[in-house]
Formats: structure tokens, C-alpha cells, sequence
């Protein structure tokens, strides 16, 4: 399964989301350095995340993104460099 992928499928999973787009933004960060011993080679390091979830509502933006963070901390902490965040609750 793909970085994407498991993105997706956790997020699916744990936020059952109105809308959900996984954007795969790596190729626009290729050579960027993802720690001082070298070259990132993986492939899939940088992504967009905007989803729409009932489990957003009443929540601020920092609470959202913590959320999301959690969710995707074991990703964030071995193959994601960078994620963006767009988070938020139907209607909005």
C-alpha cells in the first residue's frame, strides 16, 4: 500500500469524512533535503490533506490539525516530510 494510500485509508477510517482528497505533492519538493545526513530517494514525502468531517465541528484549526497529526503520526514519523492541512466540518 502507498504513503497515499494508508493516508487515505486512516483517515477514512477514523473520520468517516464528507470529502477527503489525498494530493501527493512530492514531486514539486524533488532534491529537498529530508534530514542533514542526506537526500530524501523515497518518492512519497510531501502531501496536501483537505477533508471534511462532522468530527471537526466545534473545533478550531489548531485542534483539527492536531487531530490529523495524531491520526498520522506513525507516517509523519518515518516516510511524510511535510503535510499540509486543510481541515474542516460540512457547511463550511
Amino acid at each position: 500500500m502507498s504513503v497515499k494510500e494508508q493516508i487515505i485509508a486512516k483517515l477514512t477510517n477514523a473520520l468517516v469524512p464528507a470529502t477527503i482528497n489525498v494530493i501527493d505533492d512530492s514531486a514539486k519538493h524533488a532534491g529537498h533535503q529530508f534530514h542533514p545526513g542526506g537526500v530524501e530517494p523515497r518518492g512519497e514525502t510531501h502531501f496536501t490533506v483537505k477533508v471534511v468531517s462532522a468530527a471537526f465541528t466545534g473545533k478550531n484549526r489548531l485542534a483539527r490539525h492536531r487531530i490529523v497529526n495524531e491520526l498520522l503520526a506513525a507516517e509523519l514519523a518515518d516516510s511524510v516530510h511535510a503535510l499540509a492541512i486543510e481541515a474542516k466540518a460540512p457547511g463550511e
